[in-house]
């Protein structure tokens, strides 16, 4: 199977969560926005042998492939519901059996879902000095979400969703393709023709003066 370029994972136990619903919500708006493939995972499909790993080669075959998923993606989208003021333990447990160097220069949006606004901070507190850690490009905004966030049970709310779009948009540095504008385009043919006028004139300098008569 071709690996995504956007992968979103949840760090919720539920595959029906507001973390899930969230993740996918993230992950559908930016594979739209930069026109690429996408896929969402969860913890819940790295069970069940994911609590008895002491290191990644004992996780089975899905589970690796699951993992491999995440590490070859262009970029994630990570969330993880708020469980004691923190992320879950599964969740760092996976995140503890990656190489230092797993996530290096990885564009990261970061997410969490918790039942109030007292765990809003949970980004910053917990989330970003985590894959700060492994060198990862967490985006500069955050989403955090409480209950009345979600409009419904399977959906967001506008506020929510004017959020979202604010954060993917600082995806485009890693996303967009890097098409050289006009004004480069010309310094480069101005460049190009600067140094065959200099090599021209070189080759003149070297030309006997009789032959120039």
């Amino acid at each position: 199977m071709t690996t995504a370029a956007i992968v979103g994972f949840s760090g919720s136990y539920n595959a029906r969560s507001r973390t899930r619903i969230l993740v996918e919500e993230i992950v559908r708006r930016t594979a739209l926005r930069y026109d690429k493939t996408s896929e969402v995972l969860d913890i819940g499909q790295f069970i069940p042998n994911l609590g008895a790993a002491v290191r990644l080669s004992d996780l089975n075959q899905t589970a690796r492939r699951l993992v491999d998923r995440l590490l070859q993606a262009d970029a994630l989208v990570v969330a993880s519901p708020v469980y004691k003021g923190s992320y879950t333990g599964l969740f760092k447990h996976l995140i503890d059996l990656l190489e230092p160097t797993a996530f290096s220069g990885k564009p990261v949006l970061l997410a969490a879902t918790g039942g109030g606004d007292r765990h809003a901070l949970v980004i910053e507190h917990q989330l970003r000095p985590l894959f700060g850690f492994f060198e990862a490009r967490t985006l500069a905004t955050g989403i955090y979400a409480s209950e009345r966030d979600f409009a419904d049970p399977t959906s967001i709310s506008p506020a929510l969703a004017e959020r979202l779009d604010r954060a993917i948009e600082q995806f485009a540095p890693y996303l967009e393709p890097r098409i050289p504008n006009e004004l480069s385009m010309q310094a480069s043919v101005l460049r190009a023709n600067g140094a065959t006028s200099q090599a021209h004139g070189r080759s003149l300098s070297r030309v006997p003066l009789a032959s120039l008569e």
